[in-house]
């Protein structure tokens, strides 16, 4: 069920990612943000909705999400994969509505990108919607503890790797050993899931 961290520079990922990279490059930092949600809009506001458990503070930390990648895409170094990058901004989005949810009033999405957010967004939620299945390991593990939750969706469900992991929930110090650390947090939120499978009857 796992990836290799050599998938932090898989070249078939900066292959899909190369024509955003491009544009980053043209200074067309709208058509960027926006090529960028359109491939990873669905994966990210499924993350969202995950951690969050209500669909519309999901929404809110994408649109978010959307003005972060606005304004920090042009400084984007490419020293790891767009992706990664994005899934720490959905995160640090969520985390801050949560903190102060008065942000909510204060967004300033530029005008000349906010009508292509909200169109990957509700593309983004119907594709949600046509594809969502609660099975029963998804109701588990929605029981663990939130950093247990969210460990399981980005190396099981997203397949990220360690480091890219470590980089997404806690920034570029100390990836490495954060690394290992997250490593084992996650055999032991498996077994735990195991168990919980078992008392239902699911295994």
């Amino acid at each position: 069920m796992g990836t290799s961290d050599s998938h932090e520079h898989d070249p078939r990922r900066a292959a899909i990612e190369a024509p955003i990279r491009a544009m980053c490059e043209a200074c067309d930092t709208d058509g960027a943000v926006t090529a960028a949600l359109q491939l990873y809009g669905t994966e990210l506001l499924a993350f969202l909705r995950a951690l969050a458990g209500n669909d519309d503070l999901a929404a809110e930390a994408f649109a978010e999400l959307g003005e972060d990648a606005w304004r920090g895409l042009p400084n984007f170094r490419w020293s790891s994969s767009l992706r990664s990058w994005l899934y720490t901004l959905a995160r640090n989005a969520l985390n801050q509505l949560r903190r102060d949810p008065r942000r909510r009033i204060d967004r300033n999405l530029p005008l000349s990108i906010a009508p292509d957010i909200e169109h990957v967004l509700r593309t983004a939620t119907l594709d949600i919607q046509r594809t969502a299945v609660k099975d029963g390991f998804r109701v588990l593990r929605e029981q663990l503890d939130p950093e247990e939750h969210e460990l399981l969706l980005l190396r099981l469900d997203r397949e990220l790797s360690w480091k890219e992991i470590a980089r997404i929930t806690g920034g570029d110090a100390d990836v490495d050993s954060r690394a290992a650390t997250l490593r084992k947090r996650f055999e032991r939120a498996k077994e735990r899931l195991k168990k919980l499978a078992i008392e239902r009857g699911l295994i």
